[in-house]
C-alpha cells in the first residue's frame, strides 16, 4: 500500500509541475533517459560500464524569471558489477520534485538559447525485487546537481542534467560492508521538452515581464526591455536605447545621449576637435594662447602671435617674426634681422660699442676722435707731473689739463675716463692708493674748470700696468703718468 501510495504521488507531481521554458509558456513537459550510477561502500560506478539505464517523464512550472519548479518521474534498472562478488541489481521507480536557480536571468549571465541552471530538491525511491538486499525498504532520496537547456526553438527544447543523489539508508550493498555510509547514487539525463501554456500573469505595458517584476512599468510598446522589463540601455549612460541617439556610445542627457568626450559643450559629432576642449567659435577646436587663430592653424599654438605671421608673434612690433628676429624684444630693421640702429650709424646696436652716437664702423660704431684730440692726450701721459709721493699737481701740468679743459667743453659728446698709474718703487698697496689719489686730483682740476663731473670717472691702477720697464730710469718715468681715454657712454 506505501508503495502504491507514493507512486501516485510521484505520477501526480509529475503532471501539475511541468518544466517552465519562459514567461511565454508557463508549462512543459518532457521525455527523458539515462543512467543510475551506484556510489557506496564499494566503490563508485560513475561513467563506467555497465551502464543501468532508465527512462522517465519531466515537467516544470515557470515561477519567476530566477525559478522553475519541475519534476522528474522515473523506471529503470539499478545496480552495481564486481568481479570480486560484491554485485546487487534492481529495479527502482522513483521521484523528484526540484527547485531550479537558472544562471542566465539576467543577473548572473545575460539570456540565451543556452540556459544553464543549479537545482536542488527531495524525493523518493522504491525497489521493485529484493536480490541481495531487504526489498521493503524504500529511500528518501536528497538530489542536488546542475544542467543545461537548448533551446531549439521557441516551445522545442533539449536538455541534459546530472544528479548526485543521497539516500537515508545502507543496504544496497546486502551487507558486505560495515562502514554505516548511506548509499548514493549519480543519475544522468537527456531530455527532450515541450513548453506550452499561455502565462497567467498581468504584463500592462506588454514588455514581457509581469507588472509584479516589472521595474519600469509604462515602457512603450515595441520596445526591447531587459529580465527587470526596463528598457535596454546598450552603453550604460542611463539614457534609454530608444530614447538615445548615439545607443551604442556613452553620452549625456544634454545631448539626448550623445557624446561630448572633451567636454567642452559642443556634441562630438558637431566638433572639428572631439578629444580637445575648445570654443564654440572654432567648431570645438581649441586655442590655446587666445590669439584669435584655432591651434590646428596655428604654427606657434602656445604663443599668442598675428594672423598675418599664422599665429605667431611678433613681440616688439617691427613687423618680423620673432624666429626671425635677432632682437625679438627690440624694435628693429629687416636689413639688420630686427635689431635696431639707434644711432642710424649703419651698425645694429647689437654690434654698436656706441649705439646711441653716430659713428664709424672703423671704429665698432663709436666716432672717430679728432687727431689733436689725440695728441693733447699724449703729451698728457708725461705732460701731468705731482710732487713727489703726493696727489698735488704740479703747475707745470696746469697748461696741458687746460687744453683737456677745452676739447671737453668744446665735444660735449665726449665721455673721460682719467686711470692713474705709478711704477714699481715701493709698497704695492701704498702705490694702488697714491694712482687713485691723483687720478681723482685730476679730475677735480677738470671739474673745477668747468667739466660736468658726470661726463668723467677717474681710478688708479698701481704698478699693475706699466708700459715699460721699470728696471731703467726712464722705464719707471713713463710708468708714472695720467692717461685720458674718450668713451661716449658711462
Amino acid at each position: 500500500m506505501k508503495k502504491l501510495l507514493c507512486l501516485i504521488a510521484i505520477v501526480s507531481a509529475s503532471v501539475l509541475m511541468l518544466n517552465g521554458q519562459n514567461t511565454h509558456h508557463m508549462w512543459s513537459v518532457g521525455a527523458m533517459g539515462g543512467t543510475n550510477q551506484y556510489r557506496g561502500d564499494i566503490g563508485s560506478d560513475l561513467f563506467k560500464l555497465p551502464f543501468y539505464l532508465y527512462g522517465g517523464l519531466t515537467g516544470g512550472m515557470y515561477i519567476s524569471p530566477s525559478f522553475d519548479l519541475h519534476a522528474d518521474f522515473s523506471y529503470g534498472a539499478y545496480g552495481h558489477w564486481n568481479n570480486g562478488g560484491h554485485n546487487f541489481l534492481t529495479d527502482k521507480i522513483d521521484g523528484n520534485i526540484l527547485l531550479r536557480y537558472k544562471l542566465n536571468d539576467g543577473h548572473v549571465l545575460p539570456e540565451g538559447i543556452v540556459s544553464p541552471y543549479l537545482t536542488i530538491g527531495l524525493g523518493c525511491a522504491m525497489y521493485l525485487d529484493g536480490r541481495n538486499f531487504e526489498s521493503n525498504k524504500n529511500d528518501c532520496l536528497l538530489p542536488m546537481g546542475f544542467g543545461f537547456k537548448f533551446d531549439v526553438t521557441e516551445q522545442i527544447a533539449l536538455q541534459y542534467q546530472f544528479l548526485y543523489v543521497h539516500t537515508n539508508h545502507d543496504y544496497r550493498e546486502a551487507q558486505w560492508t560495515d562502514r554505516n555510509q548511506n548509499d548514493r547514487f549519480f543519475q544522468q539525463s537527456v531530455s527532450v521538452v515541450f513548453a506550452f501554456g499561455k502565462s497567467q500573469f498581468i504584463d500592462t505595458d506588454g514588455d514581457g515581464v509581469a507588472d509584479e517584476l516589472d521595474k519600469c512599468p509604462g515602457t512603450p510598446s515595441g520596445v526591447k526591455v531587459d529580465a527587470n522589463g526596463c528598457p535596454v540601455d546598450k552603453d550604460g549612460d542611463g539614457i534609454a536605447d530608444y530614447l538615445d541617439k548615439c545607443p551604442d556610445d556613452f553620452g549625456l542627457a544634454a545631448f539626448e545621449g550623445c557624446p561630448d568626450s572633451d567636454g567642452d559643450g559642443i556634441i562630438d559629432s558637431e566638433d572639428d576637435c572631439p578629444k580637445d576642449k575648445g570654443l564654440a567659435q572654432f567648431n570645438g577646436c581649441p586655442d590655446t594662447d587666445g590669439d584669435g587663430i584655432m591651434d590646428k592653424e596655428d604654427d606657434c599654438p602656445k604663443d599668442k602671435g598675428l594672423a598675418e605671421f599664422k599665429g605667431c608673434p611678433d613681440t616688439d612690433g617691427d613687423g618680423i617674426i620673432d624666429s626671425k628676429d635677432d632682437c625679438p624684444k627690440e624694435k628693429g630693421l629687416a636689413e639688420f634681422n630686427g635689431c635696431p640702429d639707434t644711432d642710424g650709424d649703419g651698425i645694429p646696436d647689437k654690434d654698436d660699442k656706441c649705439p646711441k652716437v653716430f659713428g664709424v664702423a672703423a671704429n665698432k660704431g663709436c666716432p672717430e676722435v679728432k687727431e689733436e684730440t689725440k695728441k693733447i692726450f699724449e703729451q698728457a701721459l708725461t705732460g701731468i707731473q705731482f710732487e713727489t709721493g703726493s696727489d698735488v699737481i704740479k703747475r707745470t701740468s696746469f697748461g696741458i689739463l687746460d687744453q683737456v679743459v677745452k676739447v671737453m667743453v668744446e665735444n660735449p659728446e665726449y665721455f673721460l675716463q682719467i686711470n692713474g698709474h705709478t711704477d714699481n718703487v715701493g709698497d704695492p698697496t701704498r702705490n694702488m692708493d697714491l694712482s687713485d689719489r691723483r687720478a681723482a686730483s685730476v679730475k677735480k682740476y677738470l671739474t673745477d674748470k668747468g667739466v660736468d663731473a658726470t661726463r668723467m670717472e677717474s681710478k688708479g691702477y698701481g704698478d699693475t700696468m706699466p708700459i715699460d720697464d721699470n728696471n731703467t730710469v726712464n722705464g719707471r718715468a713713463k710708468n708714472r703718468r695720467v692717461e685720458f681715454k674718450v668713451i661716449f657712454e658711462m
